[in-house]
C-alpha cells in the first residue's frame, strides 16, 4: 500500500481532493461542514505551497543561478504564443464580433491564453528534480518568468477587458504581492538555510522527498477547489467541455514544444516543465480579475491536465530508472 502511494502520489492526491468536495457536495448533512471548511482549506493552500518552496529551495545553490540560453527560447516562444492568442481575441472583439455569436469562441480563446500567460509554476522545481533535471536552472526560469509574465499580464489584458481605473502600476503591484509569499519569501529564507542553517540543510537533503509530499497536500487541495468552481459554472455543459478538451490539448502541446527546444538544447526537462507547468493559481486570479470567472474554469482543468502529464513523467522516469538498475 505504501509503495503504491508512493508511486502513484499525484493521482492519488488529484482524487483525494476531488472526491472529498463531491462529498460533501452531494450529503446534504455535510452542507455547514463543507461550508465551514471551505475557507479553511483555501488559507490552508498558500501556507503548504509556500512550505514545499521553502524546502526545495533551500536546496538551491544561489551562487550557481545565471541566465541560460533555454531560458530566452522557452520565454521566446510563450510571447510569441500569447502575441497570436491577443491578436484572436481582440479580432473577435472588433467591431462587436466579440458578443453572439462569437462569444463562446472568445471564451475558449480567453481560456487558453490565461493557461499560456500563466507565469511558470513555483512548484515546478519540485518535480524537475524529481524528473532528475537541473534545480537551479529551473529556480532561475521561475524567477525570471514570474517578472517576465508580471510586467505583460498588466499589460496585456486592459487590451481585451478594459476595467475603469485600473492602471498598470496597481495590477503590477498587485501580482508581485501574490507572488511574494509564495515565491520570493521561501527563496530568500531557502538562502538564509543552505548558507547558515546548516543542520536543517542537511535534514532537507536526507529527506529528499519531503517538498514533493508537501505539494501533493496543495494539489489535493487544488483539484477539491477545480472542481468546485466547475460544478458551479452555469455555462452549458458543452461549453465546459470544450473548455476541458482544449485546455487538454493545449498542456500537451506546450509540452510537446517545451520538449522540442530542450531535445535541441540538450535539457529536455527542465524545458518541458518550464513550458507548460502553470502558476494556476496565479492564473485563476487573472481570470476572475481581469476576464469572468467563467475564463477561470480553464485554468481549473489545466491543473488536472499538467498533473495527469506530471504523473505519467514520474512513472516513466521510474521505469527507465529500474531498467537501468537491473542491466
Amino acid at each position: 500500500m505504501f509503495s503504491f502511494l508512493k508511486n502513484w502520489t499525484l493521482p492519488v492526491a488529484i482524487t483525494v481532493g476531488a472526491v472529498a468536495y463531491l462529498v460533501f457536495a452531494l450529503v446534504p448533512e455535510l452542507d455547514s461542514a463543507g461550508d465551514a471548511l471551505c475557507p479553511v482549506f483555501e488559507t490552508l493552500l498558500p501556507i503548504t505551497i509556500f512550505f514545499t518552496l521553502f524546502v526545495t529551495f533551500s536546496k538551491v545553490d544561489f551562487h550557481l543561478m545565471r541566465l541560460r540560453r533555454w531560458h530566452l527560447y522557452i520565454l521566446l516562444t510563450q510571447l510569441l504564443l500569447i502575441a497570436a492568442l491577443v491578436s484572436a481575441v481582440l479580432f473577435l472583439s472588433s467591431e462587436g464580433l466579440g458578443n453572439s455569436p462569437f462569444s463562446g469562441e472568445k471564451l475558449l480563446l480567453e481560456a487558453i491564453l490565461i493557461c499560456v500567460i500563466a507565469p511558470c509554476a513555483a512548484a515546478s522545481p519540485v518535480v524537475t528534480a524529481k524528473l532528475g533535471g537541473d534545480l537551479t536552472q529551473m529556480t532561475t526560469f521561475v524567477l525570471l518568468s514570474s517578472v517576465v509574465m508580471a510586467v505583460l499580464i498588466p499589460a496585456v489584458f486592459p487590451l481585451l477587458e478594459p476595467h475603469e481605473g485600473a492602471t498598470f502600476l496597481t495590477a503590477f503591484l498587485t501580482i508581485l504581492q501574490r507572488l511574494s509569499f509564495v515565491l520570493l519569501l521561501p527563496l530568500a529564507l531557502g538562502a538564509v538555510v543552505h548558507h547558515w542553517v546548516k543542520p536543517l540543510y542537511e535534514w532537507f537533503k536526507r529527506t529528499p522527498d519531503l517538498g514533493f509530499y508537501l505539494w501533493s497536500v496543495s494539489l489535493a487541495i487544488t483539484s477539491g477547489i477545480t472542481i468546485r468552481n466547475i460544478n458551479l459554472s452555469h455555462d452549458a455543459s458543452h461549453i465546459l467541455g470544450d473548455i476541458a478538451l482544449l485546455t487538454l490539448i493545449t498542456a500537451v502541446a506546450q509540452f510537446a514544444i517545451g520538449r522540442l527546444i530542450g531535445w535541441i538544447v540538450g535539457e529536455k526537462v527542465c524545458t518541458g516543465q518550464a513550458m507548460f507547468q502553470k502558476n494556476t493559481g496565479l492564473a485563476i486570479w487573472i481570470a476572475y480579475t481581469y476576464l469572468t470567472p467563467d475564463a477561470s474554469i480553464g485554468a481549473g482543468c489545466y491543473v488536472l491536465w499538467q498533473n495527469i502529464i506530471n504523473s505519467y513523467e514520474l512513472w516513466q522516469h521510474r521505469r527507465a530508472t529500474k531498467g537501468h538498475r537491473n542491466k
